[in-house]
């Protein structure tokens, strides 16, 4: 989604983020103007070289202007060197506020966000867009002051040289003015879909890396090569039209000023057949004429690296701009004994017109075990994300030892909750780094050491090449399904919260994985109130009590003896899947 917002507006914000870097900014003008100065000198110094030397053979002139040219071009260069310098370091600080301010709201903003937005879009606003930031943000500036600069320079000196030939110039003018307008306008526009279209590409080569085993087994190469190309190929229709509207704005431009040139060119030949000039001062007009064909270029191809950061700006901004998490809640609980509470729960998805959960009630007392089971689509995952304030319900009330939720901050809420899901979350780092995460140091190896026993993962984890201090890979790369979950159960024995949600914790492994992974569980979840999303039935008859969930709205309630009794939908359910396993 791209908002309509005036390039000014944009522009003036992205300014914003040099201003704490104003003075390294100016050093980078203050360069920037003795280039300026010095492109000026050039053909200024012409005029007395040309004349003084080859026709007032002026000796002093002869001497010193060897000497003259090069201090010129060694302040030229310091010039050149401390404005490109400064120009970057501000750059490069300026992209690292943004990229640091967007992590920030990035951490901070919704669940569904992530849900809306693919992965790859996102990753290209951290890379490609904020990269077309760095010119916009202080190439840009500096780049305009030092040319505008010049050129003022030039053509105050073409004016006292020759006033009425200067004019010829500025008649060119507007018609430049409003080819570099409509320029800028096609430039903005194709650089914007470019960006999209980047984002695109970070986002199919990022799915074929995560789902390549899938890619294999079921030959989607030709698939995947095929929307590659056409991904690819979209770039590609797009960069062709951005650089057709950057190629065809300098040599429309150039000629213009070539017009003018060729008219001023004439004009002075004829005045030095009368007399009326010197060869000096011909020269020296000519070369500030031609001089002044360089900045202009620059002036008006720069606006190529304007709009495209206009635009990248605009993405930029709009992810930081996004919507945190409902979080303006000032109250906390030190403690927690584990009474969870759902009263008269509403909730439905943006996207969906139905409800996900429905007046759903129900009470989980301190230490007890309740399992939630249902059909795919019931509600279950739905009841463990409005505990942990992944969403706000619509109606209804949440609470924990009779305190609202959503009046608590949500940094202490989830401090009190851990979570061991399907799909195990773990980072390239290493293992004792994945079990600490989020909470003490990782110098607290017993307590690490402690964990990992009880997760039953301690004998696998002192077998790999360096223990505890091994990086097990991308996503834990490395591990087995069940190792992977184990350090996960792990990780939640470290936080040592009171409260536990299980989603599902099992379903996916093999009945060896398993056994360990239950019987890791089952010491998780002594002493904490847990609430079991579950899948495989038989892996939760001993809880306290099983909620049964229909289209969101709470069906039956009991426990495993008095559910089969009933023989209902939870007995159908279990019946079911007792089936299935013996049929195998």
């Amino acid at each position: 989604m791209r908002r309509d917002k005036s390039g000014f507006i944009l522009y003036g914000r992205l300014l914003g983020y040099v201003k704490p870097y104003a003075g390294i900014f100016a050093l980078s003008i203050f360069g920037m103007v003795l280039m300026s100065a010095t492109e000026v000198a050039l053909p200024v110094a012409v005029k007395p070289f040309l004349d003084g030397t080859f026709i007032d053979k002026d000796p002093l002139l002869i001497k010193w202007t060897p000497i003259f040219l090069v201090l010129l071009f060694l302040v030229r260069g310091m010039g050149g060197f401390i404005g490109q310098y400064a120009a970057a370091w501000v750059g490069n600080k300026v992209v690292a506020d943004l990229r640091i301010q967007m992590m920030g709201r990035l951490l901070n903003l919704p669940i569904g966000y992530f849900q809306d937005i693919p992965s790859g879009n996102i990753i290209s606003r951290f890379t490609y867009d904020v990269a077309q930031v760095t010119q916009a943000a202080t190439q840009v500036v500096t780049v305009l002051i030092k040319d505008s600069l010049t050129v003022i320079g030039l053509m105050s000196y073409l004016l006292y040289l020759n006033w009425k030939l200067t004019l010829i110039t500025f008649i060119m003018i507007p018609p430049i003015a409003l080819v570099v307008r409509f320029f800028n306008l096609k430039l903005r526009t194709t650089s914007g879909e470019t960006q999209i279209a980047m984002g695109n590409l970070t986002q199919v080569v990022q799915e074929v890396i995560e789902c390549i085993k899938v890619v294999k087994i079921f030959a989607g190469h030709k698939h995947e090569k095929k929307k590659f190309f056409q991904t690819i190929e979209n770039i590609r229709k797009w960069m062709m039209r951005q650089t057709a509207a950057a190629a065809g704005n300098v040599p429309v431009v150039q000629l213009l000023a070539a017009v003018a040139t060729a008219i001023v060119v004439h004009y002075v030949t004829l005045e030095a057949q009368q007399d009326m000039t010197t060869v000096g001062g011909f020269v020296s007009f000519l070369a500030a004429m031609l001089m002044l064909t360089a900045p202009l270029k620059r002036l008006t191809g720069i606006s190529e690296h304007l709009q495209r950061g206009i635009a990248a700006a605009d993405t930029v901004f709009l992810l930081i701009d996004s919507y945190p998490e409902r979080d303006q809640a000032k109250n906390t609980l030190e403690t927690v004994e584990g009474n969870i509470e759902f009263s008269q729960v509403d909730f439905k998805y943006p996207v969906s017109q139905n409800f996900a959960v429905n007046s759903l009630n129900f009470e989980i007392k301190k230490g007890e075990t309740v399992a939630i089971v249902g059909s795919s689509g019931g509600g279950k995952t739905t009841v463990a994300n409005l505990l942990a304030r992944f969403y706000e319900p619509q109606r209804g009330q949440i609470s924990i030892d009779g305190i609202d939720i959503s009046s608590l901050k949500l940094e202490n809420l989830r401090r009190h909750i851990a979570l061991v899901s399907q799909e195990v979350a773990l980072f390239n780092d290493t293992v004792a780094a994945n079990i600490a995460y989020g909470g003490a140091s990782t110098e607290v190896r017993q307590k690490i050491i402690h964990a990992a026993e009880g997760a039953f993962a301690k004998n696998f984890i002192l077998e790999m090449p360096d223990g505890f201090d091994t990086i097990i890979g991308e996503k834990g790369v490395r591990l087995s399904g069940g190792q992977r979950q184990r350090l996960a159960i792990a990780r939640a024995f470290f936080k040592n919260a009171p409260i536990l949600i299980l989603d599902e914790a099992t379903s996916a492994l093999d009945s060896e994985s398993e056994k360990f992974v239950q019987a890791a569980l089952s010491s998780l979840m002594r002493g904490r109130t847990s609430l079991v999303i579950a899948h495989r039935l038989s892996t939760i008859e001993k809880a306290s009590r099983i909620i049964v969930l229909e289209q969101g709205k709470l069906l039956e309630v009991g426990t495993h003896d008095q559910l089969m009794k009933l023989n209902g939908r939870y007995s159908d359910l279990y019946n079911t899947q007792f089936h299935e396993r013996q049929s195998i």
